[in-house]
Order: C-alpha cells, then structure tokens, then sequence
C-alpha cells in the first residue's frame, strides 16, 4: 500500500484527519528510494522497526481530534496491513540466501590495519595470533 492509503486508513481507526499519520508511513516506506521492490522492508518493517519508529516519532501523540494515539499502534498497522504479520530481523536475516551474498565471506583488512595501529600506538598492543581478535 502506498502510504496515503496506509494514513487513511489510520484514520478510520483512529480518528483525525490523514495528515495526522501520514509521516510515520512515509518514514516506513522512505526505504523504497535504496531498493525499490518489496527487499526494502527488511530495512524497516519488522519488531525493532516499531522500536526505531517511536525513537523517531516518540511514544505518543494528539491526533487533529485530540485523541492520544500511541506511535507503536500506528507502526504496528502499517507493517501488518503489509505482511499480515510482525516479523523480526531474525526473520528476515535468516531468509538470505547466503550462497548468493558470497562478498560477506570474503576477508576484509581489519587484521592489517590493527597491526598498522599497533605499530602507531604505543599505547595499545594488539595480538595478531589471539582468537579474539576475528577478520
């Protein structure tokens, strides 16, 4: 659903006019511009979204009515309107399909420059050979 259509309905369930919701459903579906196809609600669209959407919005507010709404029901709405479900990140990370995300595999140069801090650090020692310290 577009976002319109999500505040529309946040209105018929609780009161005051569209323009009351219509910015947490846009902040939801903002995620389209970095992947345009139904991928961009992995970014948003699951329990620590909610979360992520009342540190935005914050817990509350007064709709045109001057009815309290609480920021978590408007965000729960529109990821169940769109899933039909609340998912995790779990969820969705465990839907990869890492055969196909090879590069995550693949050694970065972490390990090099903890050696070139090492050796510009006097303070600080780093143990290459340790097994905590990972690529």
């Amino acid at each position: 659903m577009h976002p319109y259509h999500h505040a529309i309905s946040s209105t018929k369930k609780h009161g005051g006019q569209y323009l009351d919701y219509l910015a947490i459903h846009e902040w939801f579906d903002e995620t389209k511009k970095h992947m345009p196809d139904m991928r961009h609600r992995a970014l948003r669209h699951h329990a620590e979204g909610i979360f992520w959407c009342e540190e935005h919005f914050g817990t509350i507010f007064y709709n045109t009515d001057g009815k309290k709404v609480l920021v978590r029901a408007i965000a729960e709405q529109h990821i169940m309107e769109d899933l039909g479900w609340i998912p995790t990140i779990k969820d969705y990370l465990t839907a990869l399909d890492d055969s196909k995300i090879t590069w995550i595999y693949k050694r970065g140069v972490s390990k090099q420059t903890l050696n070139n801090l090492s050796e510009d650090t006097s303070d600080i020692r780093f143990n290459t050979n340790s097994k905590t310290i990972t690529d």
